[in-house]
């Protein structure tokens, strides 16, 4: 397989071409909804197709005819830095970047979390066990407040005050007004009760200093968690410039061989691969022959041969044989690096979903600043009592204050992902939940997924009737010991499933793209290449038998498709593999032939996810699989595959269970819909308290309810997750028993 390098050759900036897709480098966004709130402004822009804005990567890719100074300024109109990138980056430097970034943003979320949760139980705790009556306590939670509120707070406030700045309200405008309100409040309260000469009804008002610091500190450690999960993901690039050798052995015009590095390699440069070496460039065949395992980037499990004017692909590994190679692509082309590319892109590119409690905010945050306003004026101005038109503004901000939001979706994450991890499938993100929960369809790659990835003796014919199987055998498994091609290790595996002693062989001779020969008890044995088989074995230079060596399903892959199908969901598989061997596995699984896609390259993989009108999941476990499972709605590895489909993936499984694919979706459904509950109970409270905290109808104690409100959001929140955990729990084990039935069963 070669893909073409002029397809994703960079555009020319000076042409204008309406379809033109340039790259920016994006500084200064510290949230994800900073990369939101750019994409939108890009995308309002008429010249503008299409843009996207990735936080992770500080990627925007903004495709029409805006030229690059417009753009740069749409950029700095939000307040962002924005560096056109005028040719293709090269990825290894694209990889430092993003790592460094990252990195950054991690500590950074991790630093407020521990600050704001560190701060906020001790806090809590002094209240609940100092009394009340104490001098120093209220100084305490003050100071310790307002720490929270500087250090943990910075970030929330900087996206509220842009988002603010164009007229336009976010999340973190809740997130700011209610731990702002809280402190500030209690502030007042603090001094009232230390300057006044006569504080009456000052001295019953609460403080409120540790429910600022609890707000801020819950809502960093889901960014950091969130910002963590990310980083993770984005090291599928770095995995896969790994397969990528660093350096070539190019043959100079002297006829001497020079070590550079493959980057530098370009299309005409010819250079050596040695036996057990990893091709650094595409080329093609000049001269020797060897078998190349392409199974990492094309997704057959066959190595196949290679020999003169045969096209090779960069990151696949050489046999046996010295290959002298002509390149077709300059170093930074190949292969590796467009599947990289695809990958990076892919992971650039957003989900059209948005979150629930994002769309809520829209309304609810305008909604809770007009009633406090309306609440301020109509009690001061018309009623003329300004001490009750203050104590309800304060009231009706404390309640908008989302500490439930902030619980909701991580209370219910945290149970659906640790049932999940108990049951071996990893989860790494909310988003990724989410996505689980609205799938409509499934794309299963083959090798490695659906089947066990290894070859195996599928069936043996022999050529004579009645010929002697056993020593038939036995001598293609003597033959092939001294080999360690996979087609080896099939035979061999195939005599110790018959339970077959094999002989020993003398005068092994292996030749690279036919087969082995070997003497097998005075014997001359061969087995080598068939066109209508996987290997021919002859005896004495006579054929005796054709062995077919292919892929096996998993066990349990029939057993997940019919689960899928149970659940409404539509099931497909795509894979590189031969059309022959894909339709047989496909009968064997239960798929009917136009359910399968094959022989399909990375492009074409990532083409067919990507162009899917239904909620879909990719599940695979190659590296020609990440760019396709970065692109799906849902990305689910096999934990058995290559570090860049794992990395690339939102959801790994175990290696060796498929049916962990259909437990992941309805662990993520019943999730899915206990955050909705969730979301439910943070706002049915609060919806309440608001009306009657406008109208007065709390009294002074007011703020007091409004946190009762909050706790009380607070406690639905939890206890729903709670009744998830134990659900999910009498799930597991009932499948567990019902398992250990089946055993005893199959025993008896």
């Amino acid at each position: 397989m070669s893909i073409d390098p002029d397809q994703n050759a960079d555009p020319d900036v000076a042409t204008g071409d309406p379809a033109a897709t340039r790259r920016y480098r994006i500084e200064g966004m510290h949230c994800t909804g900073c990369a939101s709130e750019l994409q939108t402004a890009l995308r309002g822009r008429t010249e503008v197709e299409t843009a996207t804005v990735d936080f992770t990567s500080g990627l925007a890719v903004v495709e029409g005819d805006l030229a690059v100074e417009p753009t740069l300024q749409v950029i700095a109109s939000r307040g962002f830095e924005g560096e056109f990138l005028e040719s293709k980056e090269d990825l290894s430097e694209t990889r430092s970047r993003m790592e460094l970034a990252q990195a950054r943003t991690v500590r950074m979320w991790k630093r407020r979390a521990i600050i704001g949760i560190g701060v906020w139980i001790p806090l809590e705790l002094l209240h609940w066990t100092a009394g009340h009556g104490v001098a120093w306590v209220p100084w305490v939670m003050m100071l310790g407040g307002l720490l929270v509120l500087v250090v943990a707070g910075g970030g929330f406030y900087a996206s509220a005050f842009t988002a603010a700045r164009r007229g336009g309200t976010n999340m973190d405008t809740l997130i700011s007004i209610g731990a702002t309100t809280a402190f500030v409040w209690s502030l007042i309260v603090f001094i009232a009760q230390r300057t006044l000469a006569d504080p009456g009804a000052w001295t019953s008002l609460p403080l409120y200093f540790a429910e600022s610091a609890a707000l801020l500190g819950i809502i960093s450690l889901g960014h950091f968690l969130e910002a963590k999960a990310s980083a993770k993901a984005s090291t599928a690039v770095r995995d896969l410039l790994e397969l990528q050798p660093e350096v070539a052995e190019r043959v100079e015009a002297s006829g001497e061989t020079m070590e550079v590095p493959s980057s530098e390699i370009n299309i005409g440069d010819v250079y050596l691969v040695r036996p057990g070496g990893r091709i650094p460039v595409d080329a093609s065949v000049l001269e020797g022959r060897s078998e190349v395992d392409e199974s990492l980037v094309t997704g057959e499990p066959m190595p196949v041969g290679r020999g003169p004017g045969d096209p090779v692909v960069a990151g696949t590994l050489n046999g046996n044989g010295l290959l002298r190679l002509t390149a077709t692509v300059d170093g930074r082309n190949t292969t590796v690096a467009r599947i990289a590319s695809l990958v990076q892109n892919a992971q650039s590119s957003q989900a059209p979903i948005q979150r629930l409690a994002d769309r809520v905010s829209s309304i609810f945050v305008p909604t809770v600043l007009s009633v406090a306003a309306a609440a301020l004026f109509g009690w001061g101005i018309i009623m003329g009592d300004w001490n009750t038109g203050v104590v309800s503004t304060v009231t009706v901000l404390i309640i908008s204050c989302p500490c439930a939001l902030g619980l909701a979706t991580p209370m219910a994450v945290m149970v659906g992902a640790g049932e999940a991890s108990r049951r071996g499938i990893l989860i790494k993100s909310a988003a990724s939940l989410e996505s689980s929960g609205r799938l409509e369809a499934v794309v299963f790659d083959k090798t490695g997924t659906l089947t066990i990835g290894r070859p195996r003796v599928t069936r043996i014919e022999f050529v004579e009737p009645g010929a002697d199987e056993t020593f038939i055998v036995a001598a293609a498994a003597a033959a092939e010991s001294g080999s360690e091609h996979p087609i080896a290790r099939a035979v061999l595996e195939e005599a110790e499933r018959r339970g077959l002693e094999v002989p020993g062989a003398r005068d092994f001779e292996a030749t690279p793209g036919e087969g082995v020969t070997a003497v097998v008890d005075g014997r001359r044995v061969r087995v080598l290449r068939d066109e209508s088989a996987s290997c021919r074995v002859e005896v004495d230079d006579v054929a005796v038998a054709r062995f077919f060596i292919d892929d096996e399903p998993r066990e349990d892959a029939a057993e997940a498709i019919a689960r899928l199908r149970a659940m409404g969901v539509d099931v497909r598989m795509l894979t590189g593999d031969r059309t022959e061997s894909a339709r047989r596995v496909g009968r064997l699984v239960g798929l009917a032939d136009e359910e399968i896609i094959a022989e399909a390259t990375p492009d074409s993989k990532l083409e067919v996810v990507a162009g899917r009108d239904r909620r879909t999941a990719m599940v695979g476990d190659g590296i020609n699989d990440a760019a396709a499972l970065a692109a799906a709605d849902l990305g689910i590895a096999m934990a058995g595959g290559t570090g860049a489909a794992i990395e690339a993936a939102d959801v790994v499984v175990p290696p060796d269970r498929v049916t962990s694919v259909p437990d992941a979706i309805h662990l993520a459904r019943r999730t899915l819909r206990t955050i909705r509950q969730n979301l439910f109970f943070a706002f049915f409270y609060n919806s309440i308290a608001i009306p009657a905290a406008a109208f007065g109808l709390l009294g002074t104690g007011g703020p007091l309810i409004a946190a009762g409100a909050m706790a009380c959001s607070d406690i639905s929140v939890i206890g729903n997750a709670i009744r998830l955990r134990r659900s999910l729990a009498r799930e597991r084990r009932a499948g567990i028993e019902a398992a250990r039935a089946a055993t005893t069963r199959d025993a008896a």
